[in-house]
């Protein structure tokens, strides 16, 4: 239901002549499902690479009405998308004002509310809560109690002179709380077994029982839940008779295209300066080259989180660079690829053996992937006039030292570099920062494909003729 502030009803008796009918949360969903595909918008805005394989299965899930598990490796963005279900519920719903539990106000479940609706009627209080508010989530952790999750006996309400018996004693749970809005369960594995089994009724019979309380309570909440599979084995598991009251299970992967992950990098990360489409496809590419290496432990995975802080940190050694030299704007060349790669280690599990050789092991995956880009980005176009500055024994240096003006000034005007701008996505009006950046990439792709030399000398890249002395 969508109303200004002023159409909003704040009585029952104002809701009813509103002509307001209640849903439940499954049925908001499905409507809401059903009108986006109906007329093409974008049902989860802002997820990238799943329309073909995670969506349709999601799709179906939610018509159905069908709680689930999003089961994948971390980082392939789980949790994002369990957030964008929410998108889907109505704007605005109706609570009965003051309810722990949101009630309805045409059907309220509670006992508060129960009473309260019988002594006020078409008076008792209605407010309004917004869609970013009946969204709650838990990362599940092995001290996660059935208190947090379910509800417990308020010692404050007892100490007031309530009895034990009365059902207002208890403190609702997080799972009641989120009672008409979607609830979402991070890493449900590590949620200790005696624990899962207090969803059990939460999921089928839609009730809970705190302490003895047999609280027959419908709750209406729509529940997702994320797993890594290794979690089954290694830190614990979704036990069956929970995994039998899920609806659904979907599984979720890591992006299998270039353009996708490098439209994840543009959508998520920060970057503090300029990076060109061509690094951020050498990133996609580098990732992708750990993604399928046997000397990483795949079981763990690559996270998109890897390509995001690599991008990151790309652009932020780019602007190191550029405030050092006094160059604005900072534009990130390939040679601020190598060196952010100490500081990425850590998001990688390397397989036994391979101690010692992790930085030569990135090292030969970034050149592969600095490659790949270079051929598929230039292939067929004329470099002649790039190899051309190196025919009579000519040197370019580069580096952190190294400024745009200054390596521009070195290589000249060299025919053909504006067709390599357009090639790397630098249309008309590239500045020289970007110039700078196209001339370092095709010598760095020059060099892995053998054409010219290149010898690194504390910290300065030389690039050189390929059948030069070699000065070593």
């Amino acid at each position: 239901m969508s109303l200004n502030d002023h159409a909003r009803p704040t009585n029952l008796g104002e809701l009813r002549a509103s002509g307001y009918q209640s849903r439940t949360v499954k049925e908001e969903l499905r409507a809401n499902l059903l009108r986006r595909l109906r007329s093409g918008e974008e049902a989860f805005p802002g997820i990238v690479g799943f329309g073909d394989t995670v969506l349709p299965d999601l799709e179906t899930a939610l018509l159905a009405g069908h709680d689930l598990v999003l089961l994948g490796e971390r980082g392939q963005g789980k949790t994002r998308l369990m957030r964008t279900v929410a998108g889907l519920l109505d704007e605005w719903v109706p609570v009965i004002a003051g309810c722990e539990i949101n009630d309805d106000p045409l059907a309220p479940v509670c006992v508060r509310c129960r009473s309260l609706a019988a002594e006020r009627g078409d008076d008792l209080p209605v407010g309004w809560r917004h869609r970013d508010e009946r969204y709650a989530e838990k990362l599940a952790t092995p001290d996660t109690s059935v208190g947090d999750l379910i509800g417990d006996v308020d010692p404050v309400k007892v100490a007031e002179g309530r009895t034990l018996g009365d059902p207002e004693t208890v403190h609702y749970g997080l799972v009641p709380r989120g009672n008409r809005g979607i609830f979402g369960l991070n890493e449900l594995p590590d949620l200790a077994e005696r624990i899962q089994v207090a969803l059990f009724n939460v999921l089928e019979e839609r009730d809970i029982q705190v302490r003895g309380y047999s609280l027959r309570l419908p709750l209406d909440l729509f529940l997702i839940a994320t797993a890594n599979p290794e979690d089954y084995t290694n830190r614990g598991r979704i036990i069956t008779p929970l995994k039998d009251r899920f609806g659904a299970e979907i599984r979720t992967h890591y992006l299998t295209e270039v353009s996708d992950e490098i439209g994840l990098l543009r959508q998520e990360a920060r970057l503090v300066a300029d990076v060109g489409d061509h690094l951020l496809e050498v990133i996609a590419r580098f990732t992708a080259n750990l993604r399928e290496s046997s000397s990483i432990d795949q079981r763990s995975g690559v996270s998109a989180r890897f390509a995001i802080a690599a991008a990151e940190s790309v652009a932020a050694a780019a602007l190191r660079r550029s405030a050092r030299l006094g160059e604005d704007p900072a534009v990130a060349r390939v040679g601020d690829l190598g060196p952010v790669l100490p500081t990425l280690l850590g998001k990688i599990e390397f397989e036994l053996g391979e101690e010692g050789r992790e930085r030569a092991l990135l090292d030969h995956l970034l050149r592969l992937a600095v490659a790949v880009t270079f051929r598929e980005r230039l292939a067929g176009e004329d470099l002649t006039g790039f190899t051309s500055v190196f025919a009579e024994g000519g040197l370019v240096e580069t580096g952190d030292g190294t400024t745009a003006e200054g390596l521009l000034g070195q290589v000249g005007p060299v025919p053909g570099l504006a067709r390599v701008l357009d090639r790397l996505g630098y249309h008309d009006g590239a500045s020289r920062s970007q110039a700078a950046d196209a001339v370092e990439f095709v010598l760095e792709g020059l060099h892995l494909t053998r054409r010219i030399d290149k010898d690194t000398i504390d910290g300065r890249t030389v690039y050189g003729s390929a059948d030069r002395e070699n000065p070593e």
